[in-house]
């Protein structure tokens, strides 16, 4: 998992204080940015674009 290029929004804030992403063949990574060596989530591609639509529709704003 070395070769993983991480990702954060660009509106993250600068404290390194986000979720960061990164592509894989078939799967996107999902870790913590304040501890990168605590492990990561691993998606499904299409797991993920359902979650992020969730997300960006409203539907999870229940869970904050």
């Amino acid at each position: 998992m070395k070769d993983l290029v991480w990702i954060k929004a660009t509106l993250s804030d600068t404290q390194g204080s986000c979720v960061q992403l990164a592509d894989g063949d078939d799967v996107t990574y999902v870790r913590d940015s304040k501890n990168p060596d605590g492990g990561m989530l691993a998606l499904p591609k299409a797991d993920f674009a359902a979650w992020l639509a969730a997300a960006k529709n409203g539907e999870l704003d229940h869970l904050v």
